[in-house]
Formats: C-alpha cells, sequence, structure tokens
C-alpha cells in the first residue's frame, strides 16, 4: 500500500516523496535513474538528484524500479506497442491492393477458403474472414529490429520530477488538495481520493468539503473507520449509501442497494435522523431523487428503529404518504403562475446558487422593465452566497449568450457524453450580458486569493477553467475541455491502446480532415489507409493481450484546416468494459526516426474512460499563420451498438467541432487579468529567467529553481486557482 501511495504522488504532483533509507553514496545510482527516466521522456531535478545521492544505492535503485513503472504508466510506455504494417509508417500500401493480397492469401489457405467464398458468392467481401487481416503477423521483437533508434531532439518531452516532503506529508497534502476541491473530480481522481480516505480518516481534514460527491467517498472511509460522519442534508446521506453499494455517487445512474450491515444500516438511519430534526424543510430535498429513496428503504427497514422517527419521515415522503413540495415544484408553480420575481426571490433566499444557474431562463421569461429588474436585483443580492465554481460558470455561460453561435447547440454532461439540439433560445438583450458580466467579474475579484507577485508563462493563458465535472480525462499533458495549446513539429502521430476483457474487442483509430467551413476533406482509417497526409497503421480486430493502432500525419501536408482524432468501438467491449484503452498524440521532426511509440516524443496520453462508443479526445486547428493548435474536447458519443465508422458520422463530427471551436471559454487569462485588476504585479515568464523573491506561478510546468515559498499551478493543481 505504500508503494500505492507513492504512485499517487507521482501521478497528482509530479513530485518523488523522500525515500525513507539509511545514507550513504547515491550519486552513481541516481545517475543511472536519471538515465533511465530520460528514456521516456521525464528527469530528476537537481534538488531531487542531490537528495537521492545523499543515501545508500539499494535505497535509490528501489525508489528508481517503482518510480519508473509509475511514469512508465503515465505515459503509455507500460505495455508493448505493436502495428500491423512492421516497417509504418513507411511502406504502407494502397487500401485496395492491401485488401486483394490478403484475400489472395485466403483464397490459398484451404480452411479458411470455403467460408470466404461463400461470401464472397453473397456479393460481400468479410474482411474477418481473411486470416491475414487484423491480426499482427510479426512479432514485437520483429518490430523493434524494422526500426533504427530515435535520434534526439531539442523538441523532445522533458518532464522533471520534483523532490516531495515525506510521504506521510504528501499524502496528506494530495488528500487535502482533492477533498477540498472546490470543482468536481473526475471519476479517475474521485477513485484515487477513496484510496486517500482511507488513510486519512482520522487524519487532518479540510476547513470546506464543498462538492457532495466528495464528501460522500470520505464518508464512507470514515464510517468504515469509526470516525464521524460529515453530513448537513439527507442527500449526503443517499450518497453515502450509494457509495457503500458501489453506486454512483453522482446519483445520476441508479445504484442497486446491497443490504447493509447492522452498523451501516444504524448509521445510515441515526445521520439521518438528525439532519431532519435539525432542520425539518430538508425533507424537500427527498422528491427529487424519490425512486432511489424507495428502493433504499427497502434495505434499511426503517420502521424497526423507532428511535429515529424523522429517519422514517424522509421514506414517507418517497413514499408520497408526507407533503414535502421540492423547491424545484415550488418553483415552477410561481413561473406557471407568471411570478418570476417571485421565483427568483424563492431562490435567492433558500437556494442562490439555483438562482444563478436558473438566470438565463429567469431573465428570458421575465417581461421587460420591473420583472427583469426583480430577477437581476435578486441575484446581486446573492452573489455573494453562491460558489466561486458557479460564479464562473455563470460567466463562461453569459459571454457566450451573444446570439452569433450558430442554430447548432451542444450539450457535454459531466461524464463527457455529448449531444447537440437546435437553439431556439433568443440572445440576452446587450445591456443585460454587460450587467452580469460585471456583478459576475466583481465578484470573482472580491474572492481571489491575489498575489503580491504573479509571474505567468503565456502558454497557460488559454487553458480553460475546469468548472464542471469531468473537463479531463486522467493522464499526462491533458488539459480540461476548451483549452487551446501550441503543436510544434513536422510529424503528428495518433495512437490509441485497448486491450479486451472477456470478448473480442476491436476499436479503431481514425482521423478526420475539416476544411474552413467543416466539410470533409479527406481522412485515414482502416479504410482509407494512405492519403497526401499521412498513413494508417493497419487495422487490429482483437486485442487478448492489448493492441495499437497508429496514424502519422505530415502537419506541412495537411490540405484542410482541423484534424479530428477519434477512436471508434466496431465492434465488443466499450470503453467502460475493456481492461484498459488510452489515446495520445506524439510529435517529432521530419528526420528522427524511431519506433511507431516513443514515449519521450509523448506529448498527452489520457485514458478513454466514458459512455458511448465513439471518442473524440481533442482536435487540431491551423490558425491564418500556419501554426497548428490543440483544441481539447474530451467528448463521446453514443454511436452504433456496432460497425461505428468516420464516414458514417462527418455531419455530426463536424457539428460538434464546429459548436465548440466558436464557444469562448473561460479560461486562466481572465482570472490572471482580474488578479492584475485587483494590485498584483504582474510578469510574463520568458521560460529562462526565475525571480529572487517567492512569487506565484502559473504556467504549464513547474520551473525548476523557484524561491522557496512560493506558490505552484500547473494543470495538475488549476483547480486551486478557482475561488471559493
Amino acid at each position: 500500500m505504500v508503494h500505492t501511495l507513492e504512485r499517487l504522488v507521482v501521478r497528482h504532483a509530479l513530485r518523488l516523496p523522500a525515500p525513507a533509507g539509511p545514507a550513504g553514496d547515491g550519486a552513481a545510482a541516481a545517475r543511472q535513474f536519471d538515465v533511465a527516466l530520460m528514456s521516456v521522456g521525464f528527469k530528476l531535478s537537481a534538488e531531487l538528484f542531490a537528495a537521492l545521492s545523499s543515501y545508500d544505492e539499494k535505497t535509490v535503485a528501489a525508489l528508481a524500479a517503482r518510480t519508473l513503472l509509475s511514469v512508465r504508466e503515465l505515459v503509455g510506455d507500460h505495455v508493448r506497442h505493436n502495428t500491423y504494417f512492421v516497417d509504418f509508417p513507411a511502406n504502407v500500401p494502397d487500401t485496395a491492393a492491401f485488401w486483394a493480397e490478403c484475400l489472395v492469401k485466403a483464397l490459398s489457405d484451404d480452411a479458411a477458403r470455403p467460408t470466404v467464398l461463400a461470401r464472397l458468392g453473397d456479393g460481400v467481401l468479410d474482411l474477418l474472414t481473411l486470416p491475414t487481416y487484423g491480426r499482427y503477423q510479426h512479432s514485437y521483437e520483429e518490430l523493434l529490429a524494422a526500426h533504427d533508434e530515435l535520434v534526439a531532439s531539442v523538441g523532445d518531452r522533458v518532464t522533471l520530477l520534483h523532490l516531495g516532503g515525506t510521504l506521510a506529508d504528501e499524502v496528506t497534502a494530495l488528500y487535502l488538495a482533492l477533498a477540498g476541491s472546490r470543482t468536481p473530480l473526475g471519476e479517475e481522481h474521485l477513485a484515487d481520493l477513496a484510496v486517500l480516505a482511507r488513510h486519512r480518516a482520522h487524519g487532518p481534514q479540510p476547513e470546506r468539503i464543498p462538492v457532495r460527491e466528495n464528501r460522500a467517498v470520505i464518508n464512507r472511509a470514515r464510517l468504515r473507520a469509526g470516525a464521524g460522519l460529515l453530513v448537513d442534508t439527507v442527500t449526503d446521506v443517499l450518497r453515502l449509501a450509494c457509495a457503500l453499494s458501489g453506486g454512483d455517487v453522482g446519483l445520476r445512474e441508479p445504484t442497486r442497494f446491497r443490504a447493509p450491515s447492522r452498523p451501516d444500516r444504524r448509521a445510515l438511519l441515526a445521520a439521518l435522523d438528525a439532519v431532519v430534526a435539525a432542520n425539518p424543510a430538508k425533507l424537500a430535498d427527498v422528491p427529487p431523487h424519490r425512486e432511489a429513496w424507495k428502493r433504499l428503504g427497502e434495505r434499511l427497514h426503517p420502521h424497526e428503529y423507532p428511535q429515529w422517527p424523522h429517519a422514517a419521515d424522509v421514506f414517507a415522503v418517497a413514499r408520497g404518504e408526507r407533503k414535502a413540495p421540492s423547491l424545484a415544484r415550488r418553483v415552477e408553480e410561481l413561473l406557471g403562475e407568471d411570478d418570476v420575481p417571485g421565483a427568483a426571490e424563492l431562490l435567492a433566499g433558500v437556494a442562490p446558487g439555483a438562482l444563478f444557474r436558473s438566470l438565463d431562463r429567469l431573465l428570458r421569461t421575465a417581461a421587460e422593465g420591473e420583472q427583469r429588474e426583480a430577477v437581476l436585483t435578486a441575484a446581486e443580492r446573492a452573489a455573494p452566497r453562491v460558489s466561486g465554481r458557479v460564479v464562473l460558470s455563470v460567466r463562461e455561460h453569459v459571454q457566450n449568450r451573444t446570439g452569433r453561435g450558430g442554430p447548432r447547440r451542444v450539450f457535454v454532461n459531466r461524464r463527457g457524453g455529448a449531444w447537440v439540439t437546435e437553439d431556439r433560445r433568443r440572445p440576452l438583450p446587450p445591456a443585460v450580458r454587460e450587467r452580469l458580466v460585471a456583478l459576475l467579474d466583481t465578484e470573482t475579484r472580491r474572492r481571489l486569493d491575489v498575489p503580491e507577485r504573479l509571474l505567468v508563462d503565456p502558454a497557460v493563458l488559454d487553458v480553460a477553467l475546469p468548472l464542471s465535472g469531468r473537463t479531463a480525462s486522467a493522464g499526462l499533458g491533458v488539459l480540461p475541455r476548451g483549452s487551446v495549446s501550441p503543436v510544434e513539429g513536422d510529424l503528428l502521430r495518433f495512437f490509441t491502446y485497448w486491450k479486451e476483457r472477456s470478448r473480442t474487442t476491436d476499436h479503431d483509430l481514425s482521423a478526420l480532415v475539416l476544411d474552413a467551413d467543416y466539410d470533409a476533406v479527406t481522412w485515414l482509417s482502416y479504410t482509407s489507409l494512405t492519403d497526401v497526409e499521412g498513413s494508417h497503421s493497419g487495422d487490429l480486430v482483437q486485442a487478448p493481450d492489448g493492441a495499437t493502432e497508429f496514424i502519422d500525419l505530415r502537419l506541412g501536408l495537411v490540405r484542410g484546416d482541423f484534424i479530428v482524432p477519434q477512436v471508434h468501438v466496431y465492434s465488443g467491449e466499450d470503453f467502460e468494459s475493456v481492461e484498459e484503452s488510452f489515446f495520445g498524440f506524439m510529435l517529432r521532426e521530419a528526420d528522427q526516426g524511431g519506433r511507431p511509440f516513443e514515449p519521450r516524443t509523448v506529448r498527452m496520453k489520457s485514458d478513454l474512460r466514458g459512455p458511448g462508443r465513439i471518442a473524440l479526445p481533442l482536435a487540431f486547428q491551423r490558425d491564418d499563420e500556419g501554426r497548428w493548435h490543440a483544441r481539447w474536447l474530451h467528448l463521446y458519443l453514443r454511436g452504433e451498438p456496432a460497425e461505428n465508422r468516420v464516414e458514417e458520422n462527418l455531419v455530426t463530427f463536424a457539428v460538434l467541432v464546429r459548436g465548440l471551436v466558436e464557444r469562448t471559454p473561460l479560461t486562466v487569462r481572465h482570472l490572471t487579468e482580474l488578479m492584475t485588476r485587483a494590485g498584483a504585479r504582474t510578469e510574463a515568464w520568458d521560460g529562462r529567467s526565475l525571480p529572487e523573491k517567492p512569487v506565484t506561478f502559473i504556467g504549464l510546468e513547474r520551473p525548476e529553481g523557484l524561491p522557496a515559498g512560493s506558490r505552484v499551478i500547473t494543470p495538475e493543481n488549476l483547480r486551486d486557482l478557482v475561488p471559493a
């Protein structure tokens, strides 16, 4: 378990906890460790190298072995990446010629010939019946022998690992950061929080745990450790019950409640009783989750515990035996009576966050004049009690409500599921937008922790703030949805890896090229292996031991303005069912050579874990000066149950990309500008020189040599920028 905790610290903070071991001369082992790290694109900071040199060799060697496993997994180098075409990206054949070659070989195979001829007799060339199609024809060792070593380049990625404190201190700091996050965590980070919570249930706790899903997994750990529960609503108890049954603490998917143990049953009922006894109005939170409460009541048997009568009231409301109108129902009743000011006043008094989330609708519904003024006045009065995340989310929403967004509206849920619908909303009047923007910016500036000195890497300014649930997947070099980052290099290479769990599974990597009007120019996929832009490594149709597909693109030859890589589930297990799946991209110079997968050229690698059967991790856009930029999407589409292909979804992809590209996210730039207006002495970092006194640094990576006492914000802890 110690090694698991150490791995979490490395993955989240890129810090190595100081090892526990005897002093000695570990300089030689540290140098070997550094060389091994550089082969996968990592390096020891000078401070970390010096610290490790003071330990004995065995301690350093053991730490090196563990750390290498962690960073290789971060970059995707923990598995073997073979290709179908052994010389890829060279010597990739024309698609039709390749299929014909496979067919000829199949017809010369006595075992395969009858099936192939039967399918041909039906007028179908079934590639899956061809023995040499979609299955590796060479070993991984033969692949390595076919490729030269990678030529080092100044553009290769070098990610620094920094020296941390003791493991106990690092684990506590990481736990407090995740538990106290002001923005919802992704599923992977929530799972990590659950691991950390088991070790810190009796330790220091954050002053506040604003995200309710975080509270649920922490309460599960506290219940197991015999610590007091942190609940102040009945929904907190419902989320805890879901956590105990391995269900969805976000309450988006139904949970199959398991019969709890008697101690757990008593704890849940006692917590419910205490919440309702302290404030009977909390019963109004029951109706929105009525069915879940009914199912939970069948497991808790509240009638067997007369000492907690208020807990029984919760289930009486769920069954409709007791009235407790929900807030949403009361608001709808007021709106049905055309009492928009009354609805705004109600929300401002008891649920200011809900008021802010409903502002667009209320302002569109309100009549011009007194009604609209009443809504705006209620918002101004409620603003100090709204969370910083909601304030910023509404700010992002308002800046995009100009009416210039086109006839389509793109929705993205908290798990990355995306869909498109017609946008029939009237635009907000300019005067209303300006008033709201002023209100929201004033409120944000009031809450910001404004540093005396602010040092900002310009490359981070267009990174989107992580305001909603799953704006990014876990991985290396991953940025939140909506972020824009520069892309430099001659060759852009995508890769996707998957390993099936229990049934044959075929995931297909494709890349769609769109022009400036979002019309398709071409695509690369298993149905189009080569084109002017580049080549595909070949289709693989099963992955019992794991499989990888690549696409290689020469950026200077791309004929369009957008490149949209995507992963399709053609058959078998989806992204949430396979044992493992991930996507990434590499950047290289034209003369570097190397194997198809070279870890130190990987710029981004992210897990593929989301709903649906089509993944769109990001898109690439060329600007007016010919420079390429990555635009982060993190989208999952439902797709078809089988046989998803790029050419059958061209319109959908174009609409989605257009909708997100033309939307303006709220970025780091917004907050740094507010800090500057509030008095921070802001300086753009030139990538080399460092200040002599402590600063707040915001950038894509932590620079080496910052003065002690400096605060560092990178994508790993970008959520800390969001004010409370």
